[in-house]
């Protein structure tokens, strides 16, 4: 995956987020702060205003960049979890040679990192429950070989029903976690979010291969 796609990653990614705006904030103004999207699109128009000097970098220098933009100028917590996520990334991609293996690993650990920064897992209805099963898919198809096609796909699959699979739960991190089983029925934003970013990816990958 060459550097060079990454403009276009922030772009389709900052594109997906506009047209889900409205339906994001109704989900966050349901259990949350009601300040989720608005946050992403302010660290997103941030990540287009250096783009060139993104596409000028080596993966891990850009990943490191994309991490401390998005922690400098998104706030709240979710700023704070998807820069953690980014610069962990860049640490895990130093001396990598990026393939499918390498990056799923690369991704595994920054995922590790935004639990230990969040201080939360797989079930309590936040951002994780769509990263920890794209993370752990990914692992087990690229260790598998999976045809990459299929794999982009299973991506795919796998962050929409991690993000669904928060409908159900009762939450026990942030704002939401005062509802107790109030919040049953909603959809967590963070989680819709990264189900949106995940699939906007994969199928840009997909259109490149």
């Amino acid at each position: 995956m060459s550097n060079s796609l990454l403009p276009q990653l922030i772009q389709a990614i900052s594109t997906t987020i506009e047209n889900n705006a409205d339906e994001v904030a109704e989900l966050d103004r349901a259990i949350g702060d009601g300040d989720h999207v608005i946050n992403l699109q302010r660290g997103l128009a941030a990540l287009q205003a250096i783009e060139a000097e993104l596409n000028a970098l080596d993966w891990p220098p850009a990943l490191m960049k994309v991490g401390m933009t998005l922690m400098s100028t998104m706030g709240g917590a979710s700023g704070s979890l998807f820069g953690t996520l980014f610069i962990s990334m860049s640490k895990a991609a130093k001396g990598q040679t990026l393939t499918t293996e390498t990056f799923a690993d690369i991704f595994h650990q920054g995922v590790e990192a935004v639990k230990q920064r969040g201080k939360a897992d797989l079930g309590e209805k936040t951002m994780l429950d769509t990263l920890i099963p794209v993370a752990n898919r990914l692992q087990e198809d690229s260790a598998k070989g999976t045809e990459y096609h299929q794999l982009l796909n299973n991506l795919s699959e796998q962050a929409i029903a991690g993000m669904a699979s928060t409908k159900d739960m009762i939450a026990t991190k942030g704002r939401a976690s005062f509802l107790g089983k109030r919040a049953i029925g909603h959809i967590d934003a963070g989680a819709r979010t990264s189900q949106l970013m995940i699939c906007t990816i994969t199928d840009l990958l997909a259109q490149q291969n």
